[in-house]
């Protein structure tokens, strides 16, 4: 257990209002759109589909059995509703939608840490840009891995994970040294966030290796986590007020 409690924002000097906006919205559509992950049709309509992606096509399908090549477990998968507006939105709409509290409540705890310092040097404008321009980039890295690696291009993703893989990839290169309050199984420490992130980062890298075997990554799209962290790796510099 590795998880990020705190880092050093003294040198903070505006407040991160766009930063809470973001923790608000996801909050906003997890609770009361998602219904706290019920309302399926609501999800399955609006998470993006990399098919979809692919062909501009809406796709509506009907509920399925799909069984996990790595556990083996089968589980119950509703099918693709109707999408009511064009299908590239998702792109955008789905980084605000999360399937599980746990999922919403990690996402949330990354984005409050590292979120603020990006938007301290950045201005608010400029990190809304850049969070949304990551979250994009990420779920495009998503689709095309998973046509290039043959896994199921019709499971839907969602979630904030890829803008704020964006958000860390940024944060790597700008504070490396900055020391990060974690919790390592049960004792508090501080490591610099170039141990801290980079952890996440290898993470990220050991799982998506299943991918190459032909699975799915476990339902979760390790894609967009390294796409969006190597996104934001390379147009962080280009957001920076003064460069």
């Amino acid at each position: 257990m590795f998880i990020p409690l705190g880092d050093d924002n003294s040198d903070r000097k505006i407040r991160p209002i766009v930063n809470y906006a973001f923790i608000g919205l996801n909050l906003f559509v997890f609770f009361f759109l998602q219904g706290m992950g019920t309302n399926l049709s609501f999800t399955y309509s609006l998470s993006t589909v990399p098919q979809e992606i692919l062909t501009g096509v809406d796709i509506v399908t009907r509920e399925t059995v799909f069984t996990d090549q790595g556990s083996g477990e089968r589980f119950l998968v509703p099918g693709l509703g109707v999408t009511p507006i064009s299908v590239y939105l998702t792109l955008l709409i789905s980084m605000f939608m999360h399937g599980g509290l746990m999922h919403l409540l990690g996402n949330m705890l990354y984005l409050h840490i590292f979120g603020d310092n990006l938007e301290n040097l950045m201005g608010h404008l400029r990190y809304l840009i850049f969070y949304l321009t990551c979250g994009i980039l990420a779920s495009l890295a998503h689709v095309f891995t998973s046509a290039a690696l043959g896994a199921n291009l019709l499971i839907p993703s969602l979630g904030a994970s890829g803008a704020i893989s964006g958000v860390l990839g940024g944060y790597f290169l700008l504070f490396p040294r900055r020391r990060v309050r974690v919790m390592i199984f049960y004792f508090i420490s501080e490591v610099p966030a170039l141990i801290a992130i980079g952890v996440w980062f290898v993470f990220q890298l050991i799982n998506s290796l299943s991918m190459f075997g032909g699975g799915d990554g476990g339902g979760v799209a390790y894609g967009a986590h390294i796409g969006g962290f190597i996104a934001g790796l390379v147009l962080v510099k280009f957001f920076l007020l003064n460069k």
